[in-house]
This record gives structure tokens, sequence and C-alpha cells, in this order.
């Protein structure tokens, strides 16, 4: 069960994080992975760690936030390396911390780019392709708890919007596709230690140990923990589930 042999991967923001995680999850079950990142260390760390698994990966260097960059990652992996069995669009950030009334307008829109835009455009390409060549596929979103209720004493709105508006492309999507045999779900994270956050921690301590005070199983996240959750969602035995937004929160959400 959970087996991937033979399944190619198309990830973004996969050279660290949650998204470097599930990359190597999926490489030890069997896949191998086309990672897609703005270019960096990690990015060649994390496709040499998949190959030391034996599988094989690909690097595209690219910005998904920038629309252009993104389709034209997406249509560089399908004409190199070709079809495509598994989706995960990771890629996104809030990385501001302005109100609303005083974010500018550029801001917002290069912010939704990354969390919403760069997912509608790798489905419409790499998920298209599956709908097209009838062989079924698997689509994985990382939306956000933040799609069900804000993020306490931060602001940068503009996060809960877009991961709203992904989780309900999510559903849209599994609908349409689904008699190509295309699922297509969600993973709704809430505060990993990733090395963004990390790094929010050092800058914004009372904003991480407040989340902390909030969440029922007491700290955050490890990201580890997702990629296993990943695997299943990909694998067949995850066929009858499509539409779902899945939560892993530490119960974050319960109350």
């Amino acid at each position: 069960m959970f087996q991937l042999d033979g399944k190619r991967v198309f990830i973004t923001g996969g050279s660290r994080g949650l998204g470097r995680e599930m990359a190597l999850s999926l490489a030890d079950a069997g896949a191998d992975v086309a990672l897609v990142a703005r270019p960096s260390n990690s990015l060649q760390q994390t496709a040499e760690d998949i190959r030391a698994k034996g599988r094989q990966a690909w690097t595209i260097e690219a910005d998904v936030g920038d629309p252009s960059a993104c389709e034209n990652a997406c249509e560089t992996a399908l004409r190199d390396i070709g079809r495509f069995d598994i989706l995960v669009n990771n890629v996104g950030g809030r990385r501001v911390n302005v109100p609303t009334e005083d974010l500018p307008l550029q801001q917002w829109l290069e912010l939704m780019d990354l969390n919403l835009t760069s997912t509608f455009l790798c489905c419409k390409s790499i998920g298209g392709a599956m709908v097209r060549d009838g062989k079924g596929g698997r689509v994985i979103n990382v939306a956000s708890i933040n799609a069900f209720v804000p993020g306490r004493g931060i602001h940068g709105r503009h996060y809960e919007a877009a991961k709203a508006g992904v989780m309900q492309l999510t559903r849209s999507l599994a609908v349409d596709w689904a008699k190509a045999g295309v699922t297509v779900n969600a993973i709704c994270p809430g505060i990993f230690l990733t090395e963004p956050n990390k790094i929010w921690a050092q800058k914004h301590p009372e904003i991480i140990d407040g989340i902390r005070a909030n969440i029922p199983m007491g700290d955050l996240g490890d990201p580890k923990d997702i990629g296993p959750l990943a695997v299943y969602l990909a694998s067949d035995e995850a066929k009858y589930m499509t539409g779902a937004s899945l939560v892993m929160d530490g119960g974050y959400t319960c109350w």
C-alpha cells in the first residue's frame, strides 16, 4: 500500500520546509520528483537527497510567484520531462505583517500571485495535461488553516483571502475533473516549525508564543509530519477522496 513506483511528481516550493519534507516522503514511496523553486543551495541539496534514495530528481529554477515564470516552468517540465502523475502546489507564504489599510495594491497583487495564481497556473498546465490524456492523476494543494480562521495577532490578510481561494479552487476542480480520474485535495497546515517560521519566531516571538499557547497539543508542528499525508493523497489508496480539505494543526482550530 501507498507505493508510488513509476510515478512522477511536480512540486513547487520543494526545496525547503513542508515542500522538502513532502518531496522526500514521496521519493521514499518510489516517486521521481521535479523540484520547482528559486535558485538556492537547498534546492540542489534536496535534489541530491532524493537521488540518494535511488529516485530521479529534476530541478527547475523559477519564482512561481511571477506568473510568467510559473507558466514557463510548467511548459519546460512538460516538454523536457513529460507527463506528471502528481502535482503538489506547495509554494506560498504570508511574508508581510502589514495592516490591510496600509497594504499597497501592488504588494497585494504580488502576494496573491504567489499564493493563489501560482496554484491556478500549475493546475491549468500540469493538472490540465492529466485531464486531457485521460490517465488520471493526483493534485494536492497546500492551503492553510487561515482559510478557515484569521491568524491571531498578525496582519497581511492577503494570505487568508488567497488560501480560502485555494481551498475553493480545490473543491471546484475536484468536481470538474472527477470523471477524468484526477483527484484534487487540499492540505491545510497549522503552524509548523519551518525555516520561515523560525525567522518569524526570532523577529516576532510574541506572535509565535501566542499561537503556541492556543494549540491543544502544546507546540508547533514538525515539518516531517506532513510527508505521510502527502503520500496518502498521492497514492491509489486515496482514489475515492477528492475535494477534501484536511487540517493538520495540533487541534488549533478546535477551539
